[in-house]
């Protein structure tokens, strides 16, 4: 008997769980490779492959390697193989080309010269040539060249694998049919299955993982709808080997189905999707296996859900900024519904978004890198604790397990020690909102702050060398720990990535929820977002800035500069400003600011000017006189408005200088900055009186190493 070798290959992420699944088709060595496994075997072996693999694309027969250094020596290897063992001079061919960091690397021009080979030496022998068909070709050449070297392969699938035959109906992004299989095996379904083990998706999509589920509990080969196959009408197939493995799968999908014993549940809240779930589930077989019905995931409660099972879904991402707030609030109440509803089940998340991730408030016990077509996701694996487990732990609903709590028990403990010092002077100070923690503990690099009942927490990016997978469960872990250690609920923790800004980038939004609520400081009431911008509205570190504002604005004629949210503007209004103007870029600032000032009882207008202007354009235009200006500008800064991009390193001697040229006689200006490694220019402090204001600036709550502001009060030299 001949054996052959075969290329399987796979999706990121899954081929060593491809491994695992061609030991159990009977591969006695399996050699993992980038893209996938190559095993050796007789024909009918890699028949089995393709009819039973549910984690495989393509099942690829080697026919030979040479040399590829260029194209002509790419024509010459290729045309010297013996292509009329696998196709008639009257069939029809395709070509695949693929190239990694291959001498050959115009994969266009490399399938042509493949093409031209097998057809040329066809005119040669047989004086006619096979012709091309892309879509369904008698025969599909695979070309995988790599460095000076090419192998040819035979793709004896014809399509991917993942095309099981049944799904016609499903919406955007859809679930890869053998993506879905290999995580319900990584999360081990087939042994939950077999201990009668329920099966439930709360979001069937197009039904993909209950179709897979129900396949993989009654051992139905995933391969008996389809009826093209790239080896049908290929020289060397074993019609025989064939019809025996397809009359073998069929006994056993009948003897599976007789006995199935694991029930398998799909619901969905939307009429349309489900419908879509259904017409799959039909074509599938399972119309009277699997159990579809309409469901939100908002509808279950404690005590609904069988004894033991797994809870698998792939929930939406979001590909909308809007969307992408809405869904925070999903896949929290996933988190929820999974500890009420499901104790001591299994849970299988797919996800492509890392802060959706973890909103879900839960600390996955592993989590696996994967691609769903073209998408990057993450999925995520939880063990869901029993309802005694839970009762021990005396947590909130959002818990994590007794393990993760070990391993977070570092940064509990200097969470309540900060909650202990900072809640008391906060309390004293009436401080409604301040930094609880900031990267305290180096592995848990996150800074929180507290506004009243919400918790803005930002992930500071990890260094490269990081494990990113390690960072991820990191922040898990955070989430998982603040609603039950600082008493929040978890929908009110709001997780973002801060990254170093470059050019609009900081100015972009990150949702567009619209949700804003009030918050005391220094009696005065100010509107904060903490959802739709990488900044809340109120910089917390400059409360005592404002305070000296405030202190010095009686009378004043009052200029706030790159104001944002004008909460400075509110403060020195409310120390007794004569007038005072707000001028910023931003429109969405500028409202905002009028909204402050509202809320504080002042009436934008005449004297509380709210300006739409580039700053330091409009110091150079207006002619107006004032005795207290506080310049607090961006470290970088870009706009479409802008005529240059800003620089504060580069740019603020100029612009103090512009700024004090707008001062009356005896004005004092208040310049400030929270670029790191900042240093005043010589010009200024040689033209200027310079006082440090640093320290006195600082709140207790920001008082690190380096400050995280600096500020000086500078004013004209007595002459």
């Amino acid at each position: 008997m001949s054996t052959f070798s075969f290329f399987v290959t796979a999706p990121r992420g899954l081929i060593d769980i491809l491994a695992d699944e061609l030991r159990e088709l009977g591969a006695r060595v399996v050699r993992t490779e980038p893209g996938g496994c190559r095993v050796r075997g007789p024909l009918s072996f890699g028949y089995r492959i393709c009819l039973w693999s549910r984690c495989a694309n393509r099942v690829l027969l080697h026919v030979g390697d040479m040399p590829a250094p260029d194209t002509d020596a790419l024509y010459e290897g290729v045309r010297a193989l013996p292509w009329e063992d696998h196709i008639d001079a009257g069939g029809t061919i395709a070509v695949d080309f693929v190239a990694v960091r291959a001498k050959i690397s115009h994969t266009r021009f490399g399938m042509q010269r493949v093409k031209d080979a097998v057809v040329d030496r066809f005119r040669e022998l047989k004086g006619r040539r096979p012709s091309v068909d892309p879509a369904r070709p008698d025969l599909r050449i695979n070309a995988f060249a790599r460095g000076s070297g090419c192998s040819l392969a035979i793709d004896l699938c014809g399509e991917s694998l993942h095309r099981r035959g049944y799904r016609r109906e499903h919406g955007v992004a859809p679930l890869k049919e053998n993506l879905a299989a290999a995580l319900l095996r990584w999360v081990d379904w087939p042994q939950i299955a077999a201990s009668g083990g329920a099966f439930v998706d709360p979001m069937a999509g197009g039904g993909t993982l209950a179709v897979e589920a129900a396949w993989m509990a009654d051992d139905v080969a995933p391969g008996l709808l389809r009826r093209h196959w790239g080896f049908s009408r290929w020289n060397g197939h074993d019609a025989r080997a064939w019809t025996t493995l397809v009359e073998e799968a069929r006994e056993r999908a009948e003897a599976g189905q007789a006995r199935a014993s694991a029930p398998v549940f799909a619901y969905d809240g939307d009429a349309e999707v489900l419908e879509r779930a259904q017409a799959n589930v039909a074509r599938a077989g399972l119309e009277d296996r699997v159990q579809v019905a309409a469901r939100a995931l908002r509808s279950w409660t404690p005590g609904q859900a069988p004894a033991d099972g797994l809870l698998a879904l792939n929930p939406p991402y979001g590909e909308r900024l809007g969307d992408k707030a809405d869904l925070r609030g999903l896949y929290g109440r996933l988190g929820r519904t999974l500890l009420r509803c499901f104790p001591g089940w299994r849970a299988l998340v797919l996800t492509s978004d890392d802060a959706l991730r973890h909103a879900i408030g839960q600390v996955p016990t592993a989590t696996l890198p994967v691609s769903n077509g073209p998408l990057r996701c993450t999925a995520l694996r939880y063990a869901l604790p029993t309802d005694d487990e839970d009762d021990e732990q005396s947590s909130s609903i959002a818990g994590p397990r007794p393990e993760d709590r070990a391993q977070a028990e570092p940064f509990i403990n200097r969470l309540r020690k900060n909650l202990r010092t900072r809640g008391r002077w906060a309390k004293r100070e009436g401080v409604g909102s301040y930094r609880l923690y900031d990267a305290d503990i180096p592995e848990f690099n996150v800074a929180i702050d507290r506004y009243d009942r919400w918790l803005h927490v930002q992930e500071y990016e990890a260094p490269s060398r990081i494990d990113p997978e390690l960072a991820a469960r990191r922040i898990d872990l955070v989430v998982a720990v603040l609603p039950e250690v600082l008493g929040v609920r978890t929908e009110h923790v709001v997780l973002k990535r801060r990254r170093r800004s470059r050019g609009r980038t900081q100015y972009r939004p990150f949702a567009e929820t619209g949700h804003r609520f009030a918050v005391e400081e220094g009696g005065h009431r100010f509107w904060v977002n903490l959802h739709d911008y990488l900044d809340t509205g109120l910089f917390l570190d400059h409360r005592a800035t404002r305070a000296w504002l405030q202190e010095h604005s009686a009378g004043a004629r009052f200029l706030n500069l790159f104001a944002y949210t004008g909460t400075a503007t509110v403060y020195a209004a409310a120390g007794g400003a004569k007038e005072t103007t707000t001028v910023d870029l931003s429109n969405t600032y500028l409202d905002w600011t009028r909204a402050n000032l509202e809320l504080n009882g002042f009436e934008p207008g005449a004297q509380h000017r709210v300006v739409r202007a580039d700053a330091p354009r409009w110091l150079e235009d207006d002619r107006g006189e004032y005795d207290l200006i506080f310049l607090d500008p961006p470290t970088t800064s870009t706009s479409k408005a802008m005529e240059t991009r800003f620089d504060v390193v580069r740019d603020h001697p100029e612009l103090i200088a512009a700024a004090m040229r707008r001062l009356a006689p005896g004005g004092q200006l208040v310049f400030s900055t929270n670029a790191r490694r900042f240093t005043l220019d010589a010009a200024t402090t040689d033209n200027f009186a310079v006082e440090d204001l640093t320290k006195v600036t600082i709140p207790p709550d920001f008082r690190r190493e380096p400050p995280i502001h600096r500020c000086w009060r500078i004013v004209a030299r007595e002459s």
